[in-house]
């Protein structure tokens, strides 16, 4: 009789945790950042990846700063195999594999913070943080890389320092444009709503070059390195093109802002 009993009570639990899992995925939307002009691996993946893993850190009591380090040490594991070892197609997938996990763990924090009834200045602060060290230290990897095991040109090596100021860059600039409109009652974005959310759909789909889960695919062609270098380059050119782009534009939108203190 205890077997029956077991396996019925056993049954009832993954019932209970298949439930409270579908629950909190359920309560994902509502606990959601806009989308809105996020680059369309970011948008339509690694957020959808993201919520799942949001979902069961949310089952097991995790918080999110635990998210965070998890997610920094599949990050920093794969920058440091990359410098470390020689480029091999099996290493191509495990760093890239590895980059993607800790992508999506990066974007299961903040869910996980929102599912939690909201996150604190401190777990905001480390994640920023260690976002703000991976990205040079990822192509940092990539210059180290090819100058200890490929036989590129020495100019080459320019490419990687350039797309780690520009993405840098890149990164702070955005933070920073978050912060100042968060400052700034009088900034406010309507939802996107009919052809506005197909405009969006578009832009996500034309800066998607820029996505920084599209440059941890693009380590799958780390085994080839000629074809590996040229992807690199192509997204550090879209990189900086967007850069071009973007940063006198969000100049412009910050000096629309009403500043807090006179005379700024």
């Amino acid at each position: 009789m205890r077997e029956p009993a077991l396996r019925n009570a056993s049954r009832t639990g993954q019932d209970r945790t298949d439930s409270a899992f579908r629950e909190a995925l359920r309560r994902l939307p509502g606990a959601q950042k806009s989308a809105r002009g996020a680059p369309a691996y970011s948008r339509f993946v690694n957020r959808k990846a993201g919520g799942y893993l949001a979902a069961m850190a949310y089952l097991t009591g995790a918080t999110p700063n635990h998210v965070t380090l998890t997610s920094a040490v599949f990050t920093f594991g794969g920058i440091v195999a990359l410098a470390a070892a020689p480029p091999s197609s099996l290493l191509g997938i495990l760093v890239c594999l590895a980059l993607l996990l800790g992508y999506a763990l990066d974007s299961a924090d903040g869910q996980l913070a929102r599912l939690r009834g909201g996150g604190n200045p401190a777990g905001e602060w480390l994640d920023h943080v260690v976002d703000s060290a991976k990205i040079p230290a990822l192509h940092i990897a990539v210059l180290l890389s090819t100058f200890r095991f490929a036989e590129a040109p020495d100019p080459w090596l320019l490419v990687p320092l350039g797309f780690a100021i520009t993405e840098s860059v890149l990164f702070f600039a955005m933070i920073l444009n978050d912060q100042l409109r968060r400052a700034n009652p009088s900034d406010s974005s309507s939802p996107e709503s009919g052809n506005s959310a197909k405009t969006g759909v578009k832009r996500s789909l034309l800066v998607a070059p820029t996505d920084y889960g599209v440059l941890c695919l693009c380590f799958f062609l780390l085994g080839t390195t000629v074809p590996f270098l040229t992807v690199y380059t192509v997204l550090f050119a879209a990189h900086l093109g967007f850069a071009c782009l973007a940063l006198p534009k969000w100049f412009s939108e910050m000096g629309a802002l009403r500043s807090p203190e006179p005379g700024r």
